[in-house]
């Protein structure tokens, strides 16, 4: 049984938990997880395709038993029964778990929250869903004659109520309320291969989501799209857009994560603190309190307040995101990025690098560069734990200041070259949905014309 999301219904469960274990005779146990209610639209050619909405849990139980060793299982049965044999369940198999890596609880699972503004909404109903997207559809589909389809398109809204609580008293809950809308056209033309592009925008209510730029972004990407030409492969001078650049950073994240580190499966290692990966100009923090985040989130799956962290401060690697697993082996304190599951994971919240101090390249005055505004099959261009990636693009070049599509080519290269070859970054930062990034320069990176 999955119940409402609600703040108040994490209280509840912790309430529910606690007898529960009493019960059991379970005297060491933590519980964290989350609760949503969501509804969406999606629509095709005037009709609605698909109106969906879902009422979904996911929870992680974890016990420490009688040898002191943790059993970890998870639940969608929210009843007072489901949570009972979640705890059982859990206590069973920790006569199993690894004495070696014993997680305990945060040590700051109980530390003071930070301030977190209110985020809660109420929803629209299902039919203004529907007829805001057939609006959007339409308006697409009359920018440009070309545009003959938006085949991915949806727009949703939903509460997510998240929690945690253990048996030392730690009580956590929150709630929060978004919408967002995703619009991408394609279009077709005598002779002249499809082109395609989109846009996305969230918002922490309904009345304040952009549509409005959602329909005008998708719709100005997809016209410049349909003048391109092939473009010469060789080394180039080479602009991300914020959201290229921040998908590239989420994508090779484990030179930040200490669990990665422990599991050798990082481009850093235990002794990478301190040493210079990028420019004196560059600097980059792990930020989910951003005010632009538009669903922050006060504390990770283990209760520690999230914070503003640096990870890179004027090029030199700072800090490492930690749970309190990883925290303890490196002697350092959790930083609030922590993940229950079978193991405590550890995962990036919020990204967000710094805008440089001076005017950075001028894409009106360059002579010959590639900007990138997409990066795509990033699930298979990237080999992570290697640091290299081919990624197929979507972009222009531009050749003293005039700009074209780029019909299809390839971005390759290694991460922590790319780090070093930065050459500039731009003084306005773009607010995006999983960070905050200006435009980045990198000089002499690898493309080639498919």
């Amino acid at each position: 049984m999955v119940v409402a999301a609600t703040a108040e219904t994490g209280a509840q469960l912790a309430a529910l938990a606690q007898t529960a274990a009493k019960g059991l005779g379970i005297l060491k146990f933590d519980v964290g997880g989350s609760l949503a209610d969501e509804s969406d639209a999606r629509v095709e050619r005037g009709v609605p395709k698909q109106v969906s909405a879902a009422n979904s849990a996911a929870v992680t139980v974890r016990v420490w038993g009688d040898r002191g060793t943790v059993g970890v299982t998870s639940t969608t049965d929210l009843t007072p029964t489901g949570l009972t044999q979640a705890l059982v369940m859990a206590r069973d198999v920790s006569a199993f778990g690894n004495a070696e890596r014993v997680p305990d609880f945060s040590p700051l699972a109980q530390a003071t929250m930070p301030p977190v503004p209110d985020q809660t909404g109420d929803p629209v109903p299902v039919g203004q869903l529907v007829e805001t997207l057939l609006q959007a559809e339409k308006e697409l589909l009359a920018a440009h004659p070309a545009i003959a389809g938006v085949p991915y398109n949806g727009l949703s809204q939903g509460r997510r109520t998240r929690f945690y609580f253990n048996s030392e008293g730690a009580h956590r809950t929150e709630e929060t309320f978004s919408n967002s809308i995703y619009l991408y056209s394609r279009t077709e033309e005598a002779d002249k291969r499809p082109r395609s592009a989109g846009a996305y925008r969230v918002a922490r209510d309904f009345a304040n989501l952009d549509v409005a730029g959602c329909i005008r972004e998708a719709a100005e990407k997809t016209i410049a799209h349909l003048n391109y030409t092939k473009v010469p492969s060789g080394k180039y001078l080479v602009a991300f857009s914020p959201e290229a650049f921040l998908s590239l950073l989420y994508a090779f994240a484990n030179i930040f994560n200490a669990q990665s580190v422990l599991d050798k499966l990082s481009l850093s290692n235990e002794d990478s603190l301190g040493k210079a990966l990028a420019p004196a100009f560059f600097t980059l923090m792990d930020n989910e309190l951003h005010p632009g985040n538009p669903t922050i989130s006060g504390f990770d799956g283990e209760g520690t307040p999230t914070q503003s962290l640096p990870l890179i401060e004027n090029g030199v690697l700072t800090h490492f995101l930690h749970s309190s697993v990883t925290a303890k082996h490196f002697q350092a304190a959790p930083t609030g990025h922590g993940r229950l599951g079978a193991k405590v994971g550890v995962s990036p919240n919020f990204f967000c690098v710094t805008p440089g101090p001076e005017p950075a390249f001028e894409l009106t005055t360059v002579e010959n560069a590639i900007y990138i505004d997409e990066l795509n099959a990033l699930h298979a261009g990237v080999q992570a734990s290697q640091g290299s990636f081919s990624l197929p693009l979507d972009g222009w070049w531009y050749r003293h200041g005039e700009r074209v599509s780029i019909e299809a080519a390839t971005v390759a290269g290694d991460m922590l070259t790319l780090l070093q070859s930065l050459v500039a970054v731009g003084t306005t930062v773009k607010v995006t949905p999983r960070g905050v990034s200006p435009v980045v320069w990198v000089d002499d990176l690898a493309i080639t014309a498919e």
